[in-house]
């Protein structure tokens, strides 16, 4: 039973990639068309420069790609490609889009882990000492930084941590890849509204444990308040924690192409922002599918990684199987 619960969720992902795959794919061959402006002549700028674009390269451009014909009459071999995995060449620099993607996707999960890595440990340790504590200090203070970096917007917070940190002091480099101390300020970035958020969930989550009749069966065996909560509270806590960060990992990816883009990080984001100005179809059809695809990445491990913290959702419900 639980093999076959594991086949139908896997099932059920590989269909919602099919999906988004075919429907994102087509979304972006239809808004790059609907953009004002001559498509060909953004793909010549692209690739020549601004300055030495003229009608000319335009036109070579637009009968080299076949822009003049419909949407219509690109749409089927459009999917076709998609279908064989074959997301093309860049239309600018004519590299293929899978090698320049393989290289993108590694630089944006390095900032996301590093992001990660930052923000676990300290969410996790002021919830739980907000949910121990509820009205103390540390409880207060998790609040007001949850409410303050829940409403300041990322390029805010990114452009403070530049001229207070780069800037200011001269520790770190201000933007670009310039080894392992340039992945520090973006990170920071999206890990510090991780953080808040993820101590007010773990607290509320720890709270309902307290709560619950399973920490005063557990303090009534004579275990001490620590071995109730390492023995019994963490799984409990663990369940919506997990919940929350599979949620909150599709923000995480999001907002890496806003952090990207003001530190000039090459990853994703950053590729996706200037392929749009570019007009460059595949590189913004392949990145957004990178993206979704992602996003159906970290919502299987999510379930996966619920199902083994919570053995009730391994065994069968009341009357299956019969």
């Amino acid at each position: 039973m639980a093999r076959m619960r594991a086949f139908e969720l896997l099932l059920r992902r590989l269909m919602q990639a099919l999906a988004l795959a075919l429907g994102v794919g087509t979304l972006c061959l239809l808004m790059m068309r609907a953009l004002p402006g001559d498509m060909a002549l953004r793909v010549a700028a692209g690739r020549y420069g601004f300055d030495l674009v003229d009608n000319a390269a335009a036109d070579a451009v637009r009968a080299e790609l076949g822009l003049d014909r419909s949407f219509w009459q690109v749409l089927p071999g459009w999917w076709l490609d998609l279908l064989q995995l074959d997301l093309g060449r860049s239309l600018v620099t004519g590299a293929p889009v899978l090698e320049e993607l393989a290289h993108q996707l590694g630089a944006t999960l390095q900032l996301s882990g590093v992001a990660l890595v930052l923000a676990l440990p300290v969410g996790l340790l002021l919830g739980l000492r907000a949910g121990l504590r509820p009205g103390g200090p540390v409880d207060r203070l998790t609040l007001a930084l949850a409410v303050l970096l829940r409403v300041m917007p990322s390029f805010l917070l990114a452009v403070l941590l530049m001229l207070v940190v780069a800037v200011g002091t001269g520790a770190l480099p201000v933007a670009g890849d310039q080894g392992p101390a340039s992945l520090l300020l973006p990170a920071t970035t999206l890990a510090a509204g991780l953080a808040a958020g993820l101590a007010r969930i773990t607290r509320q989550a720890l709270r309902g444990f307290l709560a619950s009749e399973a920490w005063e069966f557990a303090r009534m065996k004579g275990l001490t308040e620590g071995q109730a909560l390492r023995h019994h509270g963490l799984r409990h806590v663990a369940l919506p924690v997990l919940a929350w960060l599979g949620v909150q990992a599709v923000f995480l990816v999001e907002g890496a192409v806003v952090v990207e883009s003001l530190f000039a990080w090459p990853g994703i984001g950053h590729a996706l922002v200037h392929a749009v100005f570019a007009r460059d179809v595949p590189m913004i059809q392949g990145t957004a599918l990178c993206m979704g695809m992602m996003f159906v990445s970290f919502n299987l491990l999510t379930d996966a990684a619920s199902v083994a913290a919570d053995p009730r959702r391994r065994a069968p419900q009341a009357g299956e199987g019969a």
